[in-house]
């Protein structure tokens, strides 16, 4: 895991020398465009809901691959929210919003790991600290929870759209706090994990069968992740509403 870890940081590094966008994201806010991404954005895509931003990571990948997209974020926590706010300083395609999505109104405790991109409204399972080291909880605070539709509406997501998700398990409440919207996406791009690694999180083939009774179906994987025994522990799944749509 060490290994792939390496080569993918190589990989984002590689990307980022390539852009001036990404290096001065990367010199003034050490921030690293998620470049790993860049293989499912389409220039085609005209907006990006990007729940689980943390300092922004995918929303450079997303300026840099898909520069037509407005794209709108959330972030609830206040350190990586600040951050975020400085990357994208007069950038008028990017929104953030302080905020986690779910399906009510609520404040709710987050359970901060050390590695704060690893924090999560569920519990850290000891697994996740065994698995990706540095990331065990450290500290709780509450944050705001709402469903999507009290930011935006439909009539903000222009076509095609798509919804990107990484929320560290939390991923089946999340899409539930999206659900009077899902219909107007073309696209869900959501890390979805194969074993428990934040407590009584919902698992891939319950995601994949939640999204498929509302009409998304599984058209790819990405960037997986493997134990020290080649075991896949997570991924990011892309959907489609069109069994045969191309990006």
């Amino acid at each position: 895991m060490k290994y792939q870890a390496l080569l993918n940081r190589l990989d984002k590094l590689t990307q980022a020398l390539l852009s001036k966008r990404l290096i001065i994201a990367l010199l003034l806010h050490r921030v690293l465009a998620g470049s790993e991404h860049r293989h499912i954005l389409s220039k085609d895509l005209l907006t990006i809901i990007d729940i689980g931003a943390n300092r922004g990571q995918f929303a450079l990948a997303a300026r840099q691959w898909t520069s037509k997209a407005h794209v709108v974020s959330f972030e609830p926590l206040p350190g990586p929210a600040a951050v975020f706010r400085r990357v994208f300083t007069g950038d008028s395609h990017v929104v953030l919003h302080q905020a986690a999505i779910g399906p009510e109104p609520a404040i709710q405790k987050m359970h901060v790991s050390a590695r704060d991109d690893s924090s999560s409204l569920l519990p850290i399972s000891p697994l996740q600290a065994t698995l990706f080291p540095g990331t065990e909880e450290i500290a709780t605070t509450e944050v705001r929870v709402a469903p999507l539709d009290e930011f935006v509406s439909a009539a903000d997501l222009q076509s095609p759209a798509m919804l990107k998700l990484d929320v560290q398990g939390f991923e089946f409440d999340a899409l539930r706090g999206c659900e009077s919207l899902l219909g107007h996406f073309e696209w869900i791009y959501c890390e979805c994990s194969f074993v428990e690694l934040y407590s009584k999180q919902k698992l891939a083939a319950e995601i994949i069968d939640w999204l498929s009774c509302r009409g998304f179906h599984l058209i790819g994987m990405f960037n997986p992740a493997y134990n020290d025994r080649g075991q896949a522990v997570q991924a990011d799944f892309l959907f489609s509403r069109n069994r045969m749509i191309d990006l």
